[in-house]
């Protein structure tokens, strides 16, 4: 049975693929995960707690001694631990740069001197800024546009680095725009779910027309694991597209989301454009295909359903994300201070 170690695991993206792994047979699943504002428990269904498959640590993977700990007798680790929310990377810096370049130094450093497996970096489009080729390719000129982009690009080059001198078998997988069940409330799709079902305005950035490749999130947890299957030298020092090829703009999910609930389209209201906003993102999964034999089996529709049904039908997840000091505090700080726009409380 293989122990796998999945950093920032109690995170959208990481739950998904923690519980992805602990439905199927073989694998036992380590999670490490500091709980910081995005991190939350209530990710895992309780009877995670009960399974012996399962072990939680709470630590930070900046700490030397808690990471060398949580890689021992462990087969693979995959780090899914980082700040993700651009515009929380617009208004203050020090905290991607701590997690998602610092925290993936360390991991790396740890895995040097205890190599377990395989170690699977999670990156981003984003390292790439505005398409300047379409589709994009693993080639495509790294130009990140935000602060998050940056420190996601420079944890790339870290990897990179760390195969090229030390000989480690690292994969860098860069996800195109991911959805799903147990996002946190702050990003696009839940946050236009949960304004427009309390009749708030659906806060658009500039035109709304910035077009994103979307995939749903079990599509990349299935990726992920075959990643960890195939042998490493198929793998190792490679870099890894993940999207689907659908690209879809701001204003057509904004749209798609007010059909759901049955809300007007008056609802959308425009504002004053993001910092460094990327213009088009879209992938070309080629590379992904051919040597994975992988490709997305949820379309954009059906996905974007299976999404908004389970925010309606778990309320009480997300309310209580939104109760929090940390939701209200940047929302209230970021839209009606820096951007202009009023945000309803509730």
């Amino acid at each position: 049975m293989r122990r796998i170690l999945v950093t920032g695991g109690a995170g959208f993206i990481g739950s998904g693929f923690v519980r992805h792994l602990m439905c199927r047979k073989g694998f036992r699943v380590r999670v490490l995960d500091k709980l910081t504002y995005a991190g939350n428990l209530d990710n895992f269904p309780k009877h995670f707690w009960k399974d012996k498959r399962f072990e939680f640590i709470r630590g930070d993977i900046r700490n030397r001694k808690v990471v060398r700990d949580a890689m021992r007798r462990v087969d693979a680790v995959v780090n899914f631990a980082a700040q993700t929310h651009i515009d929380r990377s617009v208004d203050s810096i020090e905290p991607f740069v701590m997690a998602d370049f610092v925290g993936a130094s360390v991991l790396l450093d740890e895995f040097r001197r205890n190599p377990c497996g395989r170690f699977v970096q999670i990156s981003t489009c984003e390292v790439y800024g505005s398409a300047r080729t379409v589709p994009m390719a693993e080639d495509h000129p790294i130009m990140p546009q935000s602060p998050y982009a940056a420190t996601k690009a420079g944890a790339d080059r870290l990897c990179h680095s760390f195969h090229q001198t030390y000989g480690l078998p690292i994969v860098v997988l860069r996800p195109f725009n991911q959805y799903g069940t147990n996002q946190y409330p702050e990003k696009v799709i839940p946050f236009f779910f949960t304004q427009a079902l309390a009749d708030r305005p659906l806060l658009v950035y500039g035109s709304g027309r910035n077009t994103r490749d979307w995939t749903y999130v079990p599509d990349l947890c299935e990726l992920v694991q075959r990643v960890l299957d195939v042998p490493a030298s198929r793998v190792a020092g490679e870099v890894f597209n993940v999207g689907s090829g659908e690209e879809k703009n701001v204003l057509e999910i904004a749209r798609a989301v007010l059909s759901y609930l049955g809300k007007p389209k008056s609802l959308v209201q425009h504002i004053k454009d993001r910092p460094g906003h990327v213009q088009r993102l879209v992938c070309n999964t080629h590379k992904t295909s051919r040597t994975l034999k992988w490709k997305t089996r949820t379309r954009f529709d059906q996905g974007l359903k299976l999404t908004l049904d389970w925010y309606m039908e778990n309320r009480a997840w997300w309310q209580k994300i939104m109760r929090r000091k940390a939701f209200r505090e940047f929302y209230d700080r970021w839209y009606r201070k820096t951007l202009g726009a009023k945000v309803a409380k509730g």
